[in-house]
C-alpha cells in the first residue's frame, strides 16, 4: 500500500483560519462596495417582511377554478403572481370546483377553506344563476358561508355576480341585489362583478362564452387586484404588521 499523506490537525486549521480572517473580511467589505447602486436602491425599497406569508383562498367555482385554461393561468395563480410583483408575501390556493353552486360551497366550506387561511375570495352564484335557483335560497347560502368564515374569524373579499339577461328583468332585479346586502351585512371586502370588463367579451373569454381565456383572466386580476391589496392591507393593519 502507498504511504497515506498525513492529514492536517485541529491546530494546522487553526492557524491557517487565523491567517485569512483579514483576508476573508475584506474580501465581504469589497463585495458590499462592488454590489450596483440600482440593487441597494432596490433593497431598501422592497416591503418590510413581516415573517409570515398571507395565506388567501379563492373559494368558488369554474371561474376561479380554472376550466379550460392551462397551468399557471388560472385565476389564483395569476392572483399570486401579481400580488407577488407588487411585494406581496402571499399564497393563493385554489379552491374553485366546475359546476359548484352556492349550496356545494356551503356544503364544503369546512374542508375546503383551512382555518389557517387569511383571506377567502368568495366567487359564488353564477351557477345559482344560470340554474333559475331561487335568488332567496342563494342569498341564504351565501349569508352562511360568510357567517362561518366570521366566526373562524377569516377576512372575507365577496365577489359579485350577475343574472345573465335570459333570466329575466325580475330574476335579475332580485339576484343582482344579493352580493351588495350581504357586503353591507358583514362589513366585508366588496368587488360588485367578478367578470367586469370580460363578460360578453368574445376576445377574453373561450368559445363557450362564458368562461374567460387566460386574457380574460388577466383582465379580471387587473381589475380585482386593488380591492384584494386593500384588504391585504386592512389585515395587515389590524395585526399591527402593516
Amino acid at each position: 500500500m502507498r504511504g497515506r499523506t498525513p492529514r492536517p490537525g485541529p491546530a494546522l486549521y487553526g492557524c491557517a483560519m487565523q491567517r485569512f480572517q483579514p483576508i476573508l473580511m475584506v474580501m465581504t467589505i469589497l463585495s458590499w462596495l462592488m454590489l450596483p447602486a440600482a440593487a441597494l436602491a432596490q433593497q431598501a425599497a422592497a416591503p418590510t417582511a413581516t415573517g409570515e406569508t398571507l395565506q388567501i383562498v379563492a373559494f368558488g367555482d369554474s371561474l376561479s377554478a380554472g376550466y379550460g385554461v392551462g397551468p399557471g393561468e388560472s385565476f389564483p395563480e395569476q392572483l399570486q403572481a401579481a400580488l407577488r410583483d407588487a411585494g406581496h408575501d402571499v399564497s393563493v390556493a385554489n379552491a374553485g370546483v366546475s359546476g359548484d353552486t352556492t349550496s356545494g360551497g356551503l356544503a364544503r366550506l369546512e374542508w375546503s377553506v383551512p382555518q389557517e387561511a387569511d383571506l377567502v375570495i368568495v366567487e359564488l352564484g353564477a351557477n345559482d344563476a344560470l340554474r333559475g335557483i331561487s335568488p332567496g335560497i342563494t342569498e341564504r347560502n351565501l349569508d352562511q358561508i360568510l357567517a362561518k368564515l366570521q366566526a373562524r374569524d377569516q377576512a372575507a373579499l365577496l365577489a359579485g355576480m350577475m343574472a345573465p339577461p335570459n333570466m329575466g328583468a325580475d330574476y335579475a332585479a332580485e339576484f343582482d341585489g344579493i352580493y351588495q346586502r350581504l357586503a353591507d351585512k358583514y362589513d366585508v371586502a366588496f368587488y360588485p362583478f367578478f367578470l367586469n370588463g370580460v363578460a360578453a367579451v368574445p376576445a377574453l373569454n373561450q368559445d363557450d362564452g362564458m368562461h374567460p381565456n387566460p386574457e380574460g383572466v388577466a383582465v379580471i386580476v387587473e381589475r380585482i387586484l386593488p380591492a384584494v391589496t386593500k384588504a391585504l392591507a386592512a389585515i395587515n393593519a389590524e395585526r399591527g404588521t402593516g
